[in-house]
């Protein structure tokens, strides 16, 4: 059973959310196709700090792919052949894989390690300086600025 939101009145009382509605939107349509493979885990580290943990066993790294497109992370795995003798069993999974990760405004990778068959990737929002909130200090008018007033003409008789 699927849930359908409609997000109409929110567009007409909101301004500059369509990007966020979007999301929602993908999100649902998503879910319905979800592959659970390969394994991952997301990890907050910091405040502003976050990790992204997959399963990756017999691949290594020249069969890893790591892009990140605008919002988007994208992992690609890709296996080479392998020429090595005829499989009686076959319990590693070697399939190809993508999987995507809708990443906030501000959201950089900073690393990505290959390690015992997890890979690691080491996420931080960074948050630009004019972005910031600031403190707007409350200024004193002075007595100079006095309004001003519109003489009448003189006459002179």
């Amino acid at each position: 059973m699927r849930n359908e939101f409609d997000f109409a009145p929110l567009y007409r009382s909101s301004i500059g959310f369509d990007r966020v509605f979007n999301l929602l939107n993908n999100a649902q349509s998503r879910l319905q196709t979800i592959d659970t493979w390969p394994p991952y885990d997301i990890v907050k580290t910091g405040e502003d700090g976050y990790r992204i943990q997959m399963a990756v066993a017999g691949f290594g790294d020249g069969d890893l792919d790591i892009t990140q497109e605008r919002n988007v992370l994208v992992v690609k795995g890709q296996k080479a052949d392998e020429k090595g003798g005829e499989y009686l069993h076959r319990g590693i999974a070697g399939r190809a894989f993508e999987r995507r990760f809708e990443l906030a405004d501000h959201v950089k990778v900073e690393n990505a390690l290959l390690m015992n068959g997890l890979l690691s990737i080491e996420l931080k929002r960074e948050i630009p300086e004019a972005m910031k909130p600031r403190k707007i200090e409350i200024g004193l008018g002075s007595a100079a600025q006095v309004p001003l007033q519109i003489d009448a003409e003189k006459q002179v008789a």
